[in-house]
């Protein structure tokens, strides 16, 4: 995988022709694709987090309020399903949950079916941050997919879905 001409060079570019000139015979084109993906994410992900701060939330607050809004009506999940949802062990969900309930946006109950269990519901504040915020956050991210004519973007989703496929596979 070597650079396109017509195309501006980038850091990444410059870690890779690095490595290719100290380690011959190494092949670093894989680089190219996940130093991209980890630098692009990073990038977006704090822009993120710039536009949530406008309703006191963090990104990862963000992604609690969102699981409960796409769970639909009456907005409620479980910590555990919620945890296993967003990849966080039950401690990191515990400080999320206790953030967004001192804050007003989240509301513990316990579980009707389940003694010791407990549910997470949206309040009608936090179901109206979510919904202004998740706006706010898509907009940081078209700007950024705007670079590419929409069939490059349907390309691009369809490749890093194969992609993460993949990488699942092994995990």
């Amino acid at each position: 995988m070597r650079h396109n001409p017509g195309v501006a060079t980038d850091d990444v570019d410059v870690i890779v022709e690095q490595w290719r000139r100290e380690r011959a015979g190494m092949r670093p084109e894989p680089m190219a694709v996940f130093g991209r993906i980890y630098r692009l994410a990073r990038l977006v992900g704090d822009s993120q987090e710039t536009v949530y701060a406008d309703w006191g939330i963090s990104r990862g607050d963000f992604d609690v309020l969102a699981a409960l809004r796409r769970s639909g009506e009456p907005y409620t999940l479980a910590p555990k399903a919620l945890a296993a949802g967003l990849m966080l062990t039950s401690g990191g969900m515990t400080g999320r949950l206790d953030r967004l309930e001192r804050a007003g946006l989240v509301r513990r109950t316990p579980d009707p079916a389940d003694r010791r269990g407990l549910r997470v519901s949206l309040t009608d504040d936090g179901r109206r941050v979510v919904e202004e915020s998740v706006e706010a956050g898509l907009a940081v991210q078209r700007r950024i997919l705007d670079a590419l004519p929409p069939e490059d973007q349907e390309r691009l989703a369809d490749l890093l879905r194969t992609l993460l496929a993949a990488a699942e596979s092994r995990a």
